[in-house]
């Protein structure tokens, strides 16, 4: 399988995004699962309008997308952008969340604005 190149300008505005610590907790929480906000602010102990920027920055480089479950949006990874094989690529080298995860569902807080 080939893989179309990519301008370096995108590439390296994603991998901007990706440099981040939080950005890059939060993509590879999603890679796992897909998560509500108030998930992250547990997670990350963070505010959720600090979260909500990051969110708000993958979202704007189309990295995560949204989907409303009733009253509640949940992200999850965009597997149609065409940084996906990328964003996988770079994850692999990331420790999985899957822990955190299985910690927050333990102590209730899985979804938590219930």
């Amino acid at each position: 399988m080939r893989m179309e190149k990519i301008p370096i300008e995108k590439l390296a505005t994603v991998l901007k995004l990706l440099g981040d610590k939080t950005r890059l907790t939060i993509v590879s929480l999603l890679n796992e699962r897909e998560c509500c906000v108030c998930e992250f602010v547990e997670l990350l102990d963070m505010s959720q309008p600090s979260i909500s920027q990051h969110v708000r920055k993958l979202k704007d480089a189309n990295i995560i997308k949204e989907s409303r479950k009733g009253q509640w949006i949940f992200y999850s990874l965009n597997k149609d952008n065409e940084f996906y094989p990328v964003i996988i690529s770079v994850l692999q080298h990331v420790p999985h969340q899957e822990e955190k995860l299985i910690q927050l569902e333990k102590l209730g807080k899985t979804i938590i604005c219930d």
